[in-house]
């Protein structure tokens, strides 16, 4: 099951989290031969990404995934709420979505 967890982003800005992923008993899991990706749309159902993460594991065995969008990507989204997920595939081929939630898109002033 995901965690779920909201994000604010602030458009025109770099925005950067980390994950920390762990396994069913809360240990953390080792991401060796594991690859992410995250997306946002504007709702569950939208068939259109409004952007990708660029999604990066440190070192895999300290079980962290950095979310990363840049400030031309937060440029192009419109202020208002969004939908995001995180998923993670084994080397195995299995996906299990780590995290979710709402990603609310703040308006900026400065250009």
């Amino acid at each position: 099951m995901a965690i779920v967890a909201n994000l604010f982003i602030d458009q025109g800005t770099d925005f950067e989290i980390v994950v920390d992923v762990s396994d069913a008993t809360g240990e953390t899991l080792d991401l060796t031969g594991y690859s992410s990706a995250a997306q946002i749309r504007k709702t569950y159902g939208s068939t259109t990404t409004a952007a990708t993460f660029t999604t990066a594991h440190g070192t895999p065995a300290e079980g962290k995934v950095t979310m990363s969008l840049t400030d031309t990507q937060t440029t192009g989204l419109t202020s208002g709420r969004y939908v995001y997920d995180m998923n993670i595939t084994s080397s195995g081929g299995t996906t299990t979505r780590v995290v979710e939630g709402q990603a609310n898109i703040t308006p900026g002033v400065t250009r």
